[in-house]
């Protein structure tokens, strides 16, 4: 007997939990960088929006690969999901530090959010799957869906 395993697209866990790494970093940026009057906030969202799509990216990585098929192809890159999600999140990473390096400070200069905050989030975005899967069951039925 042959089974098939389903893969289904995860919407809401994604943007759950997208919206919880996205909110964290929107406060590590307020933390970490001096902005004038309410400008942090601007700023920050964009962060909370880059969030939600990585995390739901990382999260349905196994579910395209599967619909595509190119988790059989046996592609090196593209075909391996830690690798597709590492890159996702490589690229998050990345974004989240040149868009903090570019907005001027108070001194003119561009801002840098912190290193370790920046990993933080990205680690964050990397196990979001892996975290997910654990608490699915302890999770309300409006965010497992």
């Amino acid at each position: 007997m042959v089974t098939e395993t389903t893969i289904a697209l995860l919407i809401r866990p994604a943007i759950a939990f997208g919206l919880i790494i996205g909110l964290y970093e929107l406060f590590l940026i307020h933390a970490d960088e001096n902005f004038r009057g309410s400008h942090w906030f601007g700023h920050g969202l964009q962060s909370v929006i880059l969030a939600i799509i990585a995390v739901f990216i990382t999260m349905n990585t196994a579910y395209f690969l599967s619909v595509t098929g190119l988790d059989i192809m046996g592609i090196p890159f593209i075909s391996n999901y830690y690798l597709v999600n590492l890159a996702v999140t490589l690229v998050f990473a990345i974004k989240v530090y040149t868009v903090s390096a570019v907005v001027k400070g108070a001194g003119g200069r561009g801002m840098h959010e912190k290193w370790y905050h920046v990993l933080i989030v990205a680690v964050l975005v990397y196990v979001s799957p892996i975290i997910y899967q654990y608490t699915q069951a302890f999770l309300p039925p409006i965010i497992t869906g």
